[in-house]
């Protein structure tokens, strides 16, 4: 694609506002009074321009995105003016805002599996929208629809554009899916999009391709992005302007480069202090060798197989393929890889989650490939399991203290007194208080879920630790405690875990040694500093090259090399 110089100028500022927002208030009319999430918020957005806001959770950067589409339930007050295009959003009324919607303004919405409808065909959503927003008084016809929805797939880089239009959503991959939900927005050509989140749970090469795309939209097409987003790499490579919110008000605004070389304000420096950076704080740096070679061996697997069973006659799925590694005490050993590589195959297969079918692995000298439940269970109570998503893998219906004994309960029958007290000191060794056990999940935040969930893996003192991308949904500043947390805890109690995640600076920041899965197979492994640093196989040199780092100039010339990576 050529790049459209004229959006460059009208990003200079020469151009009327597409979005202009002004003292925007926002209240929540609850059970226990009413709640302000956005106090007087103001700001511009310019004709092909990309403002980023950003912000922990609650500081009420999705509110303020979702009344830019007048998204806000009936139990929302809001007040002050959203211009788009010369109308208020807040006080249009209901037909004057569907006309908005799509045509002047459209959302990209983080998760795209929620955002389609899995009855449906990709085509006929897409196509959907643009039926509903005819203009001039003239139906658009099925067969014109088809072909506009088509010409948008085209446009997003969905190959075979003619006939994966009729493909459902449960046919494209993660990345294809945000690409379809973007297709759906650019639609109607709107000159502003809003993308909440677009690429939190996408591994970091969809991530670049996916920014990529939205950096082409805003250079080729003149599309303005408000971008909201925690993830200060994003920022760094694709916004033009950053917003800072924190509790509802804007404390900081600035030039992308400006915000990152010289933050004013306190809480934007705590901001950018807690985001990882690779190859800064790394817990391998300055090794030689293999850190706890000398230990016991916890975890051995020496050309491990593990493969899914076809159905119906078809051929089986291999999700492990011959992978040999060794984790010993007291080592933290980094998993690294895009969805589908096997990692979280492997962590699962070594907690007796998942079956192996070929090679060997021996955890704490049991061997899995004869796996039997009554013979390894007694071992279990040695292995603890942090999951992804604590607030799903937490019984909603039992308190916390009652979630965090569950393993002491089922393995050591404590009384009720000395459950109480072991409960109170796993909930004090994560940093939560002590009554925290008497409250349900959902009265936790996320940081303090997983500290929850952190505290559970503990209460049986394991030898071996699995910690399955325990960070990937937390904000910066709260995932930066949760991993300090861990790195102490680990420290202290001096378990071996395999850390897995898709995110290369946290890996890099608590690994001793790291392995590279890619396609079922462990192509590279090694210190964890010298890997990231001098990557010897071709997909990890991707794959760091595709990780955006939190300095606007340090990410352009990264992003010039992957180009070079891939050919150009």
């Amino acid at each position: 694609m050529t790049t459209n110089l004229g959006h460059i100028s009208d990003r200079a500022g020469n151009a009327e506002p597409v979005l202009s927002i002004d003292r925007l208030q926002v209240t929540f009319a609850t059970d226990g009074g009413d709640v302000q999430a956005v106090k007087d918020v103001s700001l511009d957005v310019k004709s092909g321009e990309v403002v980023a806001i950003v912000g922990e959770s609650g500081s009420g950067k999705t509110v303020t995105a979702k009344t830019i589409l007048g998204l806000l339930p009936e139990t929302a007050i809001s007040s002050g003016a959203v211009l788009i295009n010369g109308n208020n959003v807040i006080s249009v009324s209901k037909s004057t805002l569907r006309k908005i919607r799509g045509r002047d303004v459209a959302m990209v919405f983080q998760e795209p599996s929620t955002a389609l409808n899995p009855v449906f065909t990709v085509g006929w959503q897409i196509a959907e929208g643009i039926r509903a927003h005819a203009t001039d008084g003239r139906r658009v016809s099925a067969k014109e629809a088809k072909l506009r929805a088509t010409d948008a797939l085209r446009k997003v880089g969905i190959p075979d554009p003619e006939t994966r239009v009729n493909y459902y959503p449960h046919q494209f991959s993660g990345g294809q899916k945000q690409r379809v939900v973007i297709a759906a927005a650019l639609a109607l050509n709107p000159g502003l999009i809003v993308a909440d989140e677009p690429t939190t749970a996408l591994d970091v090469t969809v991530q670049a391709e996916i920014l990529q795309l939205l950096r082409d939209l805003r250079d080729n097409y003149g599309t303005s992005i408000v971008l909201i987003t925690h993830n200060m790499g994003v920022v760094a490579d694709l916004a033009d302007r950053v917003v800072v919110m924190y509790q509802g008000d804007v404390v900081e605004e600035a030039s992308s480069r400006v915000l990152f070389a010289e933050p004013k304000v306190e809480y934007t420096k705590k901001l950018l202090a807690a985001v990882p950076h690779l190859g800064r704080h790394s817990a391998s740096e300055g090794a030689r060798g293999r850190l706890h070679q000398d230990g016991e061996i916890l975890v051995e697997a020496k050309n491990l197989t593990i493969e899914y069973p076809g159905r119906f006659g078809r051929n089986g799925f291999k999700a492990v393929d011959n992978v040999s590694f060794t984790v010993s005490e007291n080592e933290v050993f980094g998993l690294v890889g895009e969805s589908g590589s096997g990692k979280s195959t492997i962590g699962r297969a070594i907690a007796g989650l998942n079956r192996t079918t070929g090679g060997s692995l021996k955890v704490l000298g049991y061997e899995m490939l004869d796996f039997k439940e009554r013979t390894f269970r007694p071992l279990r109570k040695e292995i603890g399991f942090v999951f992804q998503d604590p607030a799903a893998s937490f019984n909603p219906h039992l308190t916390i203290g009652e979630c965090v004994a569950e393993p002491l309960i089922i393995h050591t029958k404590p009384s009720a007194a000395e459950a109480r007290k072991k409960v109170g000191e796993l909930l004090e060794s994560v940093q939560l208080p002590a009554s925290y056990a008497q409250r349900y999940p959902h009265e936790l935040s996320g940081g303090q879920r997983q500290r929850a969930s952190l505290a559970r893996s503990l209460a049986l003192n394991p030898r071996l630790l699995i910690a399955d991308e325990p960070t990937s949904a937390l904000d910066v500043s709260v995932q930066a405690k949760v991993l300090d947390l861990f790195k102490d805890i680990q420290e202290q109690f001096g378990f071996a875990a395999l850390f897995i995640s898709h995110d290369l600076a946290v890996v890099d920041m608590l690994s001793h040694w790291v392995g590279v899965l890619y396609k079922g197979q462990l192509v590279e492994q090694g210190i964890g500093n010298h890997v990231m640093g001098s990557p010897q196989h071709d997909y990890t040199k991707r794959l760091i090259a595709s990780l955006p780092v939190p300095d606007p100039d340090e990410q352009a010339r990264r992003r010039e090399a992957h180009r070079a990576l891939l050919g150009g």
